[in-house]
């Protein structure tokens, strides 16, 4: 079996005929840490993979928010609350107003 490999780009050949989670094993890949893919169907570390198949190992990405500062269920707090235009204390210290990211799109 064909198994591509990406980030980096490669190709291995492996024995087929046997689950996802054992190829994973063999060529020392956590199955947390990639999705499987068989043409166009997505398959599970339970499924069996034969001989004459082509799978490609995709590396999963994952993204995150921003961390909850306060209990007000908004990342940012209290400070979200406010109208976009309000005036609200920046890094520098000056205290003008910050437009929103929406209204600084619309004028480009």
């Amino acid at each position: 079996m064909k198994v591509v490999l990406r980030n980096p780009r490669r190709e291995v050949e492996v024995a087929g005929n046997r689950r996802v989670k054992d190829v994973l094993r063999e060529l020392d890949i956590l199955p947390e840490t990639v999705l499987v893919i068989r043409g166009d169907d997505l398959v599970t570390a339970d499924q069996l993979v034969r001989d004459d198949d082509v799978i490609e190992l995709r590396p999963v990405m994952s993204g995150g928010s921003e961390p909850r500062l306060s209990g007000t269920g908004h990342p940012r707090g209290e400070a979200a609350s406010r109208s976009p235009l309000q005036t609200a204390p920046h890094a520098s210290g000056t205290g003008h107003p910050r437009p929103d990211a929406a209204w600084r799109h619309s004028l480009r």
